[in-house]
C-alpha cells in the first residue's frame, strides 16, 4: 500500500495537532505513526514518558507526562489538539471495571475543553450471539462478558457526553508490535520460531481479523472525509476460516505447522485464580460461531476498505513479534 512521507520537522511545525493516549500498544502506536505519516504533530500523552520512549514506539513523537487517570493532566496536554486518540488500556488487560471508565472520563473532559473529536477503537465484544452471524453499525449491542459490558458502556458515555467521536470497529486486532492480541499471545508463541499453532475454535468457522496498519489507514482516510459529528463504521477486516489462517501464517512463516486446539478445559481449571484467563473464557463464544462485521457504510464513504494482503500482513506481525527466523525477515 502506498503511503505518503513527509519530513517529520516540518509535520511538528505546522501541521494539526494529535494527542495519542495509548501510543506504546498496538493500535495506539500504529495510528500515531500513520498520523505523522499524514503530516499531524502527534503529541503522545504517558506517565513516564522516558520509559516509553525506550518501547517500540514511532520516531517523531512529542511525548507529555500524564497519566490517563488524571483528567486536569489529560486536559492540559490536548490543548490545541484536534483530535484525542483514546487507545489506552489496562496493563495487561487487567481491572477493566476499575480503570476503563475513569480513562475515558480523562479523555471525555479533555475533549470537552478542547472541541477535539476522539477517536476510539471499537470491538466485537460488545455484542452476543443475537445478532451473528454479519454485524452493521445499528445491531443492538447485548453483550453476554465483563469486558463486553464496559464496551458499552464506554460507547454509551461517549454519545451522552456531547463530543464528537470517531468510532471504526473491527475485529481480534494483530500487527507489527506485539502486545495484548490474540496472535501474539494466543494462536502463536511470540519471541520464537513458529512451529505450531494453537486455535481457539473450530478450523471452520469465519473468524475477522484486523491489521493494525489497515485500521489505522481507515481512521486516517475518515478523517479526510465529511464525518458526522458522532459516526461509526466497522472495518470486514481478513474475514477468514481457521484453516485460511493456519495456511496464511505457513506461508507467511515458509514452513508447515503443527495445529492444536486451545486447551479450554485446563485453562478452566486455573481461571478462578488468573483474572485474564478468565476472561478469555468468557469470549470464548466468539470463536464457536462465525463473527462478522459489515462494513457496507465504510466502503460507501471510502471507496474500499484498506486491506493488506493477509500473507503480507501476517509475515509483518510475525517478524514483528519475534515468530520469524532473521533469515526470512531479510528475505522479505
Amino acid at each position: 500500500m502506498n503511503r505518503p512521507t513527509i519530513d517529520a520537522a516540518t509535520a511538528r511545525q505546522d501541521g494539526p495537532l494529535a494527542l495519542v493516549i495509548g501510543a506504546t500498544g498496538g493500535i495506539g502506536g500504529a495510528l500515531a505513526e500513520r498520523l505523522l505519516a499524514e503530516g499531524w504533530r502527534v503529541r503522545a500523552a504517558h506517565r513516564d514518558p522516558e520509559r516509553a520512549r525506550s518501547t517500540n514506539v514511532p520516531a517523531g513523537l512529542d511525548w507529555v507526562k500524564a497519566d490517563a487517570l488524571d483528567a486536569g493532566a489529560v486536559t492540559a496536554a490536548a490543548d490545541e489538539a484536534e483530535i484525542i486518540v483514546h487507545a489506552v488500556n489496562p496493563p495487561a488487560y487487567r481491572n477493566w471495571s476499575g480503570l476503563q471508565m475513569p480513562m475515558l472520563e480523562s479523555s471525555l473532559a479533555a475533549a470537552r475543553t478542547s472541541g477535539a473529536r476522539i477517536l476510539f477503537p471499537g470491538t466485537v465484544y460488545n455484542y452476543g450471539p443475537d445478532v451473528f452471524p454479519r454485524i452493521g453499525e445499528e445491531a443492538p449491542q447485548n453483550p453476554v462478558t465483563r469486558k463486553g459490558a464496559i464496551r458499552v458502556r464506554m460507547e454509551t458515555a461517549l454519545r451522552e457526553a456531547g463530543v464528537r467521536f470517531l468510532i471504526v470497529r473491527a475485529g481480534d486486532f494483530f500487527g507489527p508490535r506485539p502486545g495484548n492480541n490474540w496472535l501474539s499471545q494466543g494462536v502463536v508463541r511470540a519471541g520464537r520460531p513458529v512451529a505450531a499453532v494453537s486455535y481457539p475454535g473450530p478450523l471452520e468457522v469465519h473468524h475477522a481479523w484486523a491489521f493494525l496498519p489497515d485500521v489505522a489507514e481507515t481512521f486516517a482516510r475518515l478523517l479526510n472525509t465529511p464525518l458526522a459529528d458522532q459516526a461509526v463504521f466497522h472495518m470486514e477486516g481478513h474475514a477468514i476460516t481457521g484453516h485460511e489462517l493456519v495456511a496464511g501464517l505457513e506461508a507467511a512463516a515458509g514452513r508447515r505447522l503443527a495445529v492444536k486446539r486451545t486447551p479450554w478445559l485446563a485453562l478452566a481449571a486455573v481461571a478462578p485464580f488468573n483474572e485474564t484467563l478468565r476472561e478469555l473464557q468468557e469470549v470464548r463464544y466468539l470463536w464457536r460461531e462465525t463473527v462478522l462485521l459489515d462494513n457496507t457504510r465504510l466502503r460507501a464513504s471510502l471507496g474500499e476498505e484498506p486491506r493488506t494482503p493477509l500473507i503480507e500482513a501476517l509475515r509483518t506481525a510475525l517478524a514483528g513479534q519475534g515468530s520469524l527466523p532473521a533469515s526470512l525477515i531479510d528475505a522479505a
